[in-house]
């Protein structure tokens, strides 16, 4: 498992543009081919959780991993629950929350870590990732991305851990 320390439980999993954005018009505002090894490697073999417009967004399950959409209205060819509390009862740990806006700021209660790539860009989009309170999450592991020709911004990738109360 490609996990620095103790696994997650529950992970927020994010590219998060400088000014908070996560998506613009139902897609992703940049290309990170980096990111998406990252993502894969991180998320192979466990469960993603993720609402009905990023699973659309994407079009399939990704192979490998388990995918529960949150939604109300059955999709064909994936496994739907009606809310994250159902989504987290059914998963296995660790589970991933990919997204969209809703899950995360949903998640973020429940998550013990966050897997963050900081976007050194500042797109115009629709969607933007809550707010991470420093009190609530601290910061263990920073390092600079090594940007690739199929990268279209400099990024940094970050692991948060839940602050023990």
């Amino acid at each position: 498992m490609p996990f620095e320390g103790d696994p997650p439980r529950v992970a927020l999993i994010a590219a998060v543009a400088e000014n908070g954005v996560i998506g613009a018009d139902g897609g992703i505002p940049w290309r990170l081919s980096s990111d998406l090894k990252r993502f894969k490697a991180l998320t192979m073999g466990h469960t993603l959780v993720m609402g009905r417009a990023t699973f659309q967004s994407i079009g399939r399950p990704l192979p490998g991993r388990r995918t529960l959409v949150v939604t109300r209205t059955p999709l064909a060819g994936v496994e739907t629950v009606p809310s994250l509390d159902a989504a987290l009862a059914a998963a296995a740990r660790p589970v991933f929350l990919a997204g969209g806006a809703r899950i995360y700021a949903e998640g973020m209660a429940r998550a013990d870590t966050i897997f963050l790539t900081r976007v050194h860009a500042a797109p115009d989009g629709d969607t933007r990732f809550p707010t991470i309170d420093p009190a609530v999450f601290a910061c263990v592991l920073e390092a600079k991305g090594e940007r690739t020709e199929a990268d279209d911004h400099e990024f940094d990738l970050l692991v948060l851990k839940r602050r023990v109360s």
